[in-house]
């Protein structure tokens, strides 16, 4: 770890350490928890690097009295994007790759590669305007994938091979298409360039320095234990606990689109990095550097975060949310409060998108009311 690395995670460590304890959010949570029917609902609200209020209520299965705790993990879903370029930008920085690195210098051994993709950028894929599809289901590629055959590197190269052939969707930088492909992609270059498996790259070059101990990847818990929160769908119009197998999250070829996983408090430490940027200090990342990340390129989205003005807010609101079908959560970064706001669910049913939106701004009329 750099010195400057270390400062940064030792920075937020004695932040945390210092702080006075969190305000309980428990009662704040439960009537939303309630009305969108949500097995579990958590929250934290993050002021500069120190939290100042948490909660977490209901339970970890829907049939099971076991409830959650503030250090459960959840799923973090396309959250990870952000994440991915935040990696992306480490290297940056280090010179492992640059802003304009193309599929082409990469990924030039690809076979049948399509000529239109060798000029497609790392910034492209990081802001969904590189043409990448929307869904994988074309010539059997998610099938494909689903059956997870190799290694999670081996993974993705099946996936890059099976887009990377095939003519972009849209001219590159002239259209945004959400795409768990361009990530998907853009992790494959980081692993390419560093001979580093992405998920032990994002280990070394992001969570170790942040001090993110209690973050990886997948879906969080055991199989005969009710460890953490159990993801939940619906059927019948009923709620039932995703059963923990191997097939309880989508496949390591898109882990850099929506894999991750984390306790909140580890995700705080994750977006005190880009509040601090925000506010224009430097740390793993230079300021300059993360105000690129924020930048909104189109429809509004930068690399990995979606820049909006909600009425609600007193100014512009970096937002991620996150699914995997079976979890739900929303980021919210407030730079003109010097506020982070977290919200997690073990569900993505119907309601959950609403319950979760409607935490998120609760939770800011709650951090921003002088006469509380």
């Amino acid at each position: 770890m750099k010195p400057a690395q270390l400062l940064f995670a030792t920075s937020l460590l004695a932040a945390t350490a210092a702080a006075q304890t969190p305000e309980d959010l428990d009662a704040l949570l439960e009537p939303l928890r309630a009305k969108h029917e949500l097995p579990a609902l958590s929250a934290l609200v993050l002021r500069g690097d120190e939290i100042a209020a948490q909660g977490a209520v209901g339970v970890r299965r829907i049939d099971r009295d076991v409830r959650v705790t503030d250090g459960d993990r959840w799923h973090l879903g396309s959250c990870t994007k952000s994440m991915t370029a935040t990696l992306c930008a480490v290297l940056v920085e280090k010179e492992k790759l640059a802003w304009n690195t193309t599929v082409g210098e990469i990924f030039g051994d690809v076979e049948n590669l399509h000529e239109e993709w060798k000029a497609v950028t790392l910034e492209h894929l990081l802001t969904n305007s590189s043409g990448a599809p929307k869904q994988l289901r074309f010539d059997g590629l998610w099938n494909r994938l689903w059956e997870r055959e190799g290694t999670p590197v081996e993974q993705r190269r099946t996936l890059l091979e099976g887009v990377l052939t095939r003519k972009p969707d849209a001219t590159p930088g002239t259209k945004y298409i959400y795409s768990n492909a361009g990530f998907s992609i853009a992790g494959a270059m980081a692993e390419t360039v560093t001979s580093t498996p992405y998920e032990m790259l994002m280990q070394r070059e992001l969570f170790d320095p942040l001090g993110m101990t209690e973050t990886g990847f997948g879906a969080p818990g055991a199989k005969d234990a009710v460890l953490q929160p159990f993801g939940h769908y619906v059927r019948r119009g009923e709620l039932h606990p995703r059963d923990f197998t191997m097939l309880n999250d989508n496949p390591h070829a898109i882990a850099p689109a929506g894999l991750a996983h984390a306790t909140l408090a580890d995700w705080a430490r994750y977006a005190s990095l880009h509040l601090a940027g925000a506010r224009g200090e430097d740390g793993l990342l230079k300021a300059k550097t993360l105000e690129k990340l924020h930048a909104p390129k189109l429809n509004g989205y930068a690399m990995g975060w979606s820049v909006q003005n909600p009425e609600w807010a007193n100014g512009p609101m970096i937002w991620h949310n996150g699914s995997n079908t079976w979890w739900y959560c929303e980021s919210g970064l407030f730079p003109t409060d010097d506020l982070a706001i977290l919200v997690a669910t073990n569900t993505a049913h119907g309601t959950a998108r609403k319950g979760s939106s409607e935490t998120l701004e609760a939770l800011f009329r709650y951090a921003t009311d002088d006469d509380r």
